[in-house]
């Protein structure tokens, strides 16, 4: 049965038809005809034999009316030996039912499984040796400009599940969330809660100090936030913290600082990281995220 990972991935090359057509052409660098429109086909790739063959996505590119190519996405999250018998079947079927050729791209976020999905796969037939794109990890683009994610929110959003655990996660989701509130509300539902949730809680942080003032779409959104808020809080009055959770708060600091672009000094750098008062961190942090300086978070003078 498909994880929920696979069927989210999935997902957002359905919304966005023309996301995997993107991604063969600006990050993978292969060569794809003009087209017009991309347009989801069926997945079922069944012939009139007993073998039942069912892509994840299968997208067909159209020049007006005429096909051109067909772009068949494979989300693959684990090894699995029978996918090199499937995959050329994937091709050759799509090929012959849409009358124009196919190609064949693997999302696969696990650096051990795109290794292995991104071996040749030989058919047998001389000559015939499917090698297929894979998407990598590390390969997605990181969107932390509004108007990118608002042209293409799909991508945003999975440059969010991509890299919202590294220090960009909060600059990332900063540009994502405003760009998904104008979607329909199934949409925005979803990519609000998938873009939080792939933030680590420094990143969280980060996010809610830089938006104060923005109002959350969805329900579940403003529940996380109202949550993350209280628990940030009463933290910030219990005796006894441990360490990890004030070195959190003093990375949401600098992931703030640095993502409105203020250059921090390594001695600055060094006292955040070593402050273990938790109402300061959490002074800090609202200040990081309006402050024309880094001397006015520190309460030091220009």
């Amino acid at each position: 049965m498909p994880s929920i990972a696979h069927e989210i991935l999935v997902d957002l090359f359905k919304n966005r038809p023309s996301l995997a057509a993107e991604i063969l052409v600006e990050v993978l660098g292969i060569s794809l005809p003009a087209y017009t429109e991309a347009r989801v086909a069926s997945a079922d790739l069944t012939e009139i034999q007993p073998a039942e063959y069912r892509a994840d996505v299968v997208v067909l590119l159209l020049d007006r009316d005429t096909p051109v190519r067909v772009v068949i996405v494979e989300v693959q999250l684990s090894v699995d030996p029978k996918k090199r018998l499937s995959w050329p079947a994937y091709v050759t079927v799509s090929r012959a039912f849409h009358g124009c050729p196919a190609a064949l791209l693997v999302v696969a976020p696990d650096p051990a499984v795109a290794g292995w999905c991104a071996e040749p796969i030989e058919t047998g037939v001389p000559g015939f040796v499917l090698r297929s794109p894979v998407l990598r990890r590390t390969a997605v683009p990181v969107v932390t400009e509004p108007e990118e994610a608002a042209r293409r929110p799909e991508l945003g959003v999975l440059s969010a599940l991509a890299h919202g655990e590294t220090e960009q996660g909060a600059t990332i989701a900063a540009a994502v969330l405003p760009a998904i509130q104008g979607l329909d509300a199934d949409r925005v539902r979803l990519y609000y809660d998938l873009v939080y949730n792939s933030l680590n809680e420094a990143a969280r942080r980060a996010l809610e100090a830089m938006m104060k003032g923005y109002e959350y779409q969805s329900d579940f959104a403003k529940k996380y936030v109202a949550q993350g808020r209280a628990e940030g809080l009463a933290e910030g009055r219990t005796e006894g913290r441990t360490e990890g959770r004030t070195e959190e708060a003093a990375r949401a600091v600098l992931t703030v600082l640095r993502a409105r672009g203020l250059a921090v000094p390594d001695a600055v750098r060094e006292r955040i990281l070593s402050q273990k008062d938790p109402e300061r961190l959490e002074r800090w942090l609202e200040k990081a995220a309006v402050a024309a300086s880094v001397a006015a978070v520190l309460d030091e003078p220009n």
